[in-house]
């Protein structure tokens, strides 16, 4: 069996164009909204660690079980416009798409599903009976700065594949520059002035990725 060729996406303003986390913060109505996405772009700028605003996001939201699938439907309903047909198209070139997210894998699980995306590497949230919040895996390492390249590293381990390449619009994302083989940042929603000046390419249209990859 051949190595694969891995192409990992963020999903957040990347494959979508909203922040899924900033999303269930509208639920709460529009202070807790602001406050929380002040805290995300802090951190998706590297101003903060994101560690730092993790778990603090969640506890002010308290999120239930049901605005988690209504982020899963929203997320396909703000899907970036080009993202399926250049998976398809990746794909049929011998690539193996995959999300690695600071999200949360229930919400993100039905946009893998709708863009034929088998593996989602994301943060599980856990809900009691009443699909009241209860916490979210503490372990996983998207919850912290520095965690997506030790899922990356994990993944080399696990898949020995011959090309990995990363898409994402965050600092978390561009973190994972020293492990692949090649960062490519994307700017459509949010274009980070980091991001665009340390990535080895910037797109603003995936439809551009292909002709990256070659």
């Amino acid at each position: 069996m051949s190595s694969p060729k891995l192409l990992i996406f963020d999903c957040d303003s990347t494959l979508s164009s909203i922040e899924g986390i900033d999303e269930l913060a509208r639920v709460r109505g529009p202070e807790i909204f602001k406050w929380v996405e002040e805290m995300t772009n802090e951190a998706m700028d590297g101003k903060i660690p994101v560690e730092e605003v993790f778990g603090r996001r969640l506890e002010i939201i308290l999120p239930e079980a049901q605005h988690v699938a209504q982020i899963g439907q929203r997320y396909i309903d703000t899907i970036e416009p080009d993202a399926k047909a250049v998976i398809d198209a990746v794909r049929a070139a011998g690539w193996t798409p995959l999300i690695i997210s600071g999200g949360f894998r229930q919400a993100i699980r039905p946009l893998a599903d709708f863009l034929g995306i088998e593996r989602v590497e994301a943060v599980d949230l856990f809900f009691d009976e009443n699909g009241r919040y209860l916490r979210f895996d503490e372990s996983y390492p998207t919850t912290r700065s520095g965690g997506k390249p030790e899922v990356v590293a994990r993944l080399r381990r696990e898949l020995s594949p011959s090309r990995v390449v990363m898409v994402g619009d965050g600092v978390s994302d561009l973190e994972t520059k020293p492990v692949v083989d090649l960062f490519v940042g994307f700017g459509r929603y949010m274009a980070r002035e980091k991001v665009r000046r340390e990535a080895a390419a910037f797109i603003t249209r995936l439809v551009d990725l292909p002709a990256i990859l070659g």
